[in-house]
This record gives C-alpha cells, sequence and structure tokens, in this order.
C-alpha cells in the first residue's frame, strides 16, 4: 500500500511540552488501512487502581485498528508523509462523573466513574491537498465508590489546531459519544474507539507553526449539545388589554 509514510520528528525544541502522546505515522501503502503506532498515556495519580495489562494474546489497540473494515483505496494519495503530533487536551484528561461537589465535600465518596485515556494513537495519508487522518483512543473507565453497572456516555473531543504555541486556531473539532457498558462485577471497563476520515486542509508552502491534535474528554461540550437538541419553550401569548371603563367616550 503506497500513501503513508513514517515520518514523526519534532520541530526543534518548540513541541517538547505537546509530547504525552506522541505515536508515529506508519506503513506503507494505498488507503487508509495501515495500522498505527501507539504511545502509552501516563494515568493520573488520583485515578484508582487500574486493571491488570491485558494479557499478550489479546489485540493491541494498533492491531485493532488494523482490523477494522478497510475503506476503499484513496487515490491520489501522497506518500511519505508527516502527521501531526497527538496529545492530551489541558484540563481534559480525566472524566469524573458526577464532578466533585462545588465545596469538595464527599469529593471521593461521590465518584460515580472516573474515565481515563490508555494510549492513542494516528494514521495519515495526503490525498488531493487534504490531509486525512484517522484517530485511535483507549481508554478505561474506573467504577467509583457511588457507581455500579449501567451505562455510561463517554464524551470524547478530537481537535485538530493549527500554529499550537504562537496562535492557536482550531482548524477542525468533533465531539463523538462512546457507549460503555458496565457490569454488575466490573471495578473498570476499557473501551476503544478509532475515528475514521478527519480531513482538512495541509499547511500553506513555507509555514513554521505546525499542525497539532489534540484529544480530551469534554462533558460540557456534550451537555451543551443535548440542551441544543431541547425544543424551545413555547412563548406564552401576550394577554389581551381590557379596555378602560373610565376612559373618556365622544
Amino acid at each position: 500500500m503506497s500513501g503513508y509514510g513514517r515520518r514523526d520528528r519534532a520541530p526543534a525544541g518548540t513541541l517538547l511540552a505537546f509530547l504525552l502522546l506522541v505515536s508515529g505515522c506508519s506503513g506503507s501503502g494505498s488507503g487508509l488501512g495501515v495500522p498505527a503506532t501507539t504511545a502509552s498515556v501516563p494515568s493520573t495519580p488520583a485515578a484508582a487502581p487500574a486493571a491488570s495489562p491485558s494479557s499478550s494474546g489479546s489485540p493491541s489497540l494498533k492491531d485493532k485498528i488494523a482490523r477494522q473494515k478497510e475503506p476503499q483505496p484513496v487515490t491520489n494519495a501522497q506518500p511519505d508523509v508527516e502527521c501531526p503530533f497527538l496529545d492530551i487536551r489541558q484540563g481534559a484528561s480525566t472524566l469524573t462523573i458526577p464532578p466533585p461537589p462545588p465545596d469538595g465535600s464527599n469529593e471521593a465518596m461521590s465518584l460515580k466513574y472516573q474515565g481515563n485515556f490508555v494510549r492513542a494513537a494516528r494514521d495519515c495519508a495526503v490525498v488531493n491537498g487534504q490531509m486525512v487522518v484517522r484517530v485511535g483512543v483507549q481508554g478505561r473507565i474506573i467504577v467509583g465508590p457511588a457507581g455500579g453497572p449501567g451505562q455510561v456516555d463517554v464524551p470524547l473531543r478530537i481537535a485538530v489546531v493549527s500554529a499550537p504555541i504562537t496562535s492557536p486556531k482550531t482548524v477542525l473539532t468533533k465531539l463523538i459519544h462512546i457507549p460503555v457498558t458496565i457490569g454488575a462485577n466490573d471495578a473498570n471497563v476499557d473501551f476503544t474507539h478509532i475515528e475514521e476520515g478527519l480531513s482538512f486542509p495541509m499547511l500553506p508552502a513555507g509555514a513554521t507553526d505546525p499542525y497539532l491534535i489534540y484529544i480530551g474528554f469534554d462533558p460540557l461540550g456534550a451537555a451543551a449539545q443535548e440542551q441544543a437538541k431541547k425544543p424551545a419553550p413555547a412563548k406564552k401569548p401576550k394577554p389581551t388589554a381590557k379596555p378602560n371603563p373610565n376612559a373618556p367616550t365622544g
């Protein structure tokens, strides 16, 4: 397959602060079916004990990406592609359901679920002047003291930002809802999502600031999205003005 190359080099010193989740473009061939290199994500200090690592026979994230249904071959794909770096948005690395009380009281006991990222990967192609990216994310939902069996909606935000250091500008953003089922005996559950076909223009010739791909949990965006779906309340009709019996006549 031609259309993918492995070129993952950091611009001199400028992106070192963003390398929490660096993963490489991989493969050589046409189409979007090439697995990407994965990178582990550090767990947050507040996280509950994580599940034991998967056995050697379990598929890795890049294997799961590779086993996805192959899209149609991409024509006019440009080889030797340099993928944007992948990072976790600051402040969006942990999902808490429900959020802690405003005063912080009983914070630990009020926690139903906590979500964390485990690893992520991406692969890229250039098609007709557009960068086409696929992003794979693996995370974990941990059951808190107030949690139990049920369904958890994981709001995953993927965003592409240009000039992330000098003049950040959002090029593409997408909110994805990932349903995760928690069983009666589950202390934690892993989830995986692969988002296909994220497309945006290539950087202009001579541009020095790179693109950066962010991932993060976005419960506020999900709440706003749900609120926007609700129909607006019907306006109450204005009361009809009653005639004034004391008004002068004739």
